[in-house]
């Protein structure tokens, strides 16, 4: 990763946070991406700094056509490519945005991210998209009913940018998709562990332990730059046992469609 240029949305706390600094101590130059919290994403960066890599702070709310523009154009100013985007922030739970917000920010918001990523990246570069198992596989199992917005509209974003696979792949660059479990003590398991306790002390129960940030963050960052990941490659993270009976779960690379 020396020198290579790494845009992480939603990087100024969990796992965004965690996957920035990883691919820093690999010698990436990054950049954190923040919607309002810019003094978090300041002390990332500052760390990040301490690491010997350099770091650019960027807010913008992606779900604003102008702030993503001024995103990618303050990226194209400073590094003038960009080689590694990781889709990582994502949204749906909050009680204060319109009932459009999860649509607009798991869809539109990432796909303008990469219409406005791709014009900087060179060959071999790589779009990293985040997201859960309850998304991931959304349509084929239950999800928590309090998740279903977020589950949904994740889903789609995850198809929409299958969909421009060919695209990609014209362009020499790869796509790989990490899926987690539910991870403990992130904004949206505590969100949902307040609204269904019983799910979550009964999915500790069997699993003996929820995954952690840092277990998923140091896979979200092998994704960015594992050589051996194919195009369209699914990173499953954690156990993907659903909450009743189903198949033992897996971790690692598996090719899906």
């Amino acid at each position: 990763m020396k020198d290579k240029v790494v845009l992480v949305t939603g990087s100024s706390r969990g796992v965004g946070a965690r996957v920035a600094t990883l691919l820093a101590g690999l010698g990436a130059r990054l950049v954190i991406h923040c919607r309002q919290r810019a003094p978090l994403a300041g002390k990332v960066a500052e760390g990040i700094t301490r690491l010997g890599a350099q770091a650019l702070v960027v807010r913008a709310d992606l779900t604003v056509p102008q702030d993503t523009h001024r995103l990618f154009g303050d990226v194209a100013r400073r590094f003038g490519k960009l080689d590694v985007l990781v889709l990582n922030a994502s949204g749906g739970l909050e009680i204060d945005k319109p009932a459009d917000y999860a649509m607009r920010l798991n869809v539109d918001a990432q796909l303008r991210a990469v219409d406005a990523a791709l014009p900087m990246m060179p060959q071999g570069g790589r779009i990293v998209f985040v997201t859960s198992h309850h998304a991931h596989f959304h349509g084929q199992r239950r999800t928590v009913g309090e998740y279903e917005a977020v589950a949904a509209t994740k889903r789609a974003g995850e198809t929409a940018l299958r969909e421009r696979m060919p695209e990609l792949a014209a362009r020499g660059i790869r796509l790989v998709v990490v899926s987690g479990d539910v991870i403990e003590r992130t904004v949206t398991a505590v969100l949902l562990e307040r609204a269904r306790p019983e799910l979550f002390a009964r999915r500790r129960a069997r699993l003996g332990s929820l995954l952690s940030v840092e277990e998923f963050a140091r896979a979200v960052a092998r994704a960015s730059h594992d050589p051996d990941a194919v195009s369209g490659d699914t990173v499953y993270v954690g156990s993907t046992e659903p909450d009743g009976d189903g198949p033992t779960g897996h971790s690692g690379f598996i090719h899906t469609s």
